[in-house]
């Protein structure tokens, strides 16, 4: 299930963040990289809290971060799944748009479905599942677009790490900076939502 809440930050954090001058660093991992920022312990246990009240349970942060996307940089489809984040399997994943939405045209995280897979990758070998992301990531003619969550300032969206997603389009021109967030449900830690 993908779910989505508006105005989910305070304005005046919202605004905390966006004044923030700290510049994105290149971070490459084996065939690409991103432009990332690392956000505080207490930010990150501000959305988990926050997370978790929406949860109805305790939810195990495993890697929050900023990133941004703009002309030269981050520009390529890179549609895939988050199956394994920092050695372990988390459930779900979190985008939180931060940036105004300055992109002329429809634009957002897009969900996909592969030709011959589907929505998930459930079968097969690791090494099989690095070749299709290897192969067939930056290769719409192999996927189908299911639907694009647009882009709005402050607005986060909640999904499965196993749906095939990515940003839409590939490219921007002004800076779209989005907060990641990957975690899993403790389920027997139930919260007392308000």
């Amino acid at each position: 299930m993908i779910y989505i809440k508006d105005d989910f930050l305070p304005h005046n954090l919202l605004n905390a963040i966006l004044i923030d001058k700290e510049e994105y660093k290149e971070h490459k991992t084996p065939g690409k990289s991103f432009w990332v920022k690392e956000p505080s312990s207490i930010f990150i246990d501000y959305i988990s809290n926050r997370i978790s009240e929406i949860e109805g349970c305790k939810i195990n942060n495993i890697l929050c971060f900023f990133r941004e996307a703009k002309k030269d940089q981050d520009n390529e489809w890179r549609i895939h799944n988050d199956t394994i984040i920092e050695n372990q399997k988390p459930e779900r994943a979190i985008v939180l748009f931060l940036s105004e939405d300055s992109y002329q045209g429809l634009n957002g995280t897009a969900f996909w479905s592969h030709k011959v897979h589907g929505d998930t990758y459930t079968d097969g070998s690791v090494d099989d599942f690095n070749d299709l992301l290897i192969n067939d990531s930056n290769d719409i003619s192999k996927w189908n677009l299911k639907t694009i969550i647009g882009h709005k300032k402050n607005r986060l969206i909640s999904y499965p790490c196993n749906y095939f997603h990515s940003k839409y389009p590939n490219e921007f021109k002004n800076s779209r900076q989005v907060m990641v967030m990957f975690y899993n449900k403790n389920k027997n830690e139930i919260t007392k939502t308000k």
